[in-house]
């Protein structure tokens, strides 16, 4: 199989500690543009921190932003966009307050925390809102309330957090979307990621890389392990399963 789309989650995947792009895998991403495969991000960042990331890499092609709540295509076409329900908002942040967590979100304007947050916010329109609390129960705790309403989903960017979205939008959900846009099908997809926002589309495609940093969860869910964000994984990833497969794929051609 030709791989035809790579999938990057962001943080604690192409991302080091520090929030930086290594020059190793700048290289190689460049050379996966070169190649003809489009390189994506699906991550669960707003646009607001993602296009000095797009503009560093030299990127025009489609995102998968907000955990799949909001999907772009080529030529900054907006291809679907998910929000919350208004007075969801408040009950989570009612929720929020009173289990002492602190929270932000991505509205369609800005990355709004609890510092900043006051009345008005209850009148715009939110992709996404996350909370986050040291004690594991008192995580749970907030889980089971949001879990009770049918029209928000869950999922997690680290273990003393979770992110609240509409059901049924996930990271898989928008690259299939994106994947119609550009002709391409799930198989040929490979996708890399490090938590629980990026299982859904680990299963779902061709590849799923989980790097060497990853949750257990999602090693176990995913079809290879690469290394650590810190050495490299992103790039050792590119080399050793979406190159070999041109390679293999272009010898067959020649004979």
């Amino acid at each position: 199989m030709r791989y035809r789309l790579l999938a990057l989650d962001l943080d604690e995947t192409l991302l080091t500690k520090d929030k930086q792009i290594s020059s190793e895998c700048k290289k190689w991403i460049e050379q996966t543009k070169k190649s003809g495969v489009a390189v994506i991000m699906a991550t669960g960042r707003g646009r607001q921190r993602v296009e000095s990331i797009q503009r560093e890499l030299v990127l025009d092609s489609p995102m998968v932003l907000v955990n799949g709540g909001e999907v772009w295509g080529m030529d900054d076409v907006l291809l679907e966009r998910s929000l919350i329900p208004h007075d969801k908002i408040r009950i989570l942040h009612q929720l929020a307050e009173s289990f002492g967590a602190s929270y932000w979100g991505y509205n369609l304007e800005s990355l709004v925390g609890r510092k900043h947050w006051n009345e008005e916010m209850f009148s715009k329109d939110w992709l996404k809102f996350g909370m986050r609390h040291s004690d594991s129960e008192t995580l749970l705790k907030i889980k089971e309330a949001v879990s009770t309403f049918s029209d928000l989903g869950i999922t997690h960017s680290g273990p003393t957090n979770i992110e609240i979205g509409l059901r049924g939008k996930s990271k898989a959900t928008g690259i299939k979307r994106v994947c119609r846009h550009l002709g391409i099908k799930m198989e040929e997809v490979m996708a890399i990621g490090d938590n629980l926002n990026d299982l859904s589309m680990i299963r779902a495609a061709g590849l799923g890389v989980a790097m060497g940093n990853a949750n257990a969860q999602l090693k176990a869910a995913a079809d290879v392990v690469t290394e650590t964000n810190e050495r490299e994984g992103v790039a050792l990833a590119i080399q050793n399963y979406l190159f070999s497969t041109i390679k293999s794929v272009d010898e067959k051609k020649v004979t």
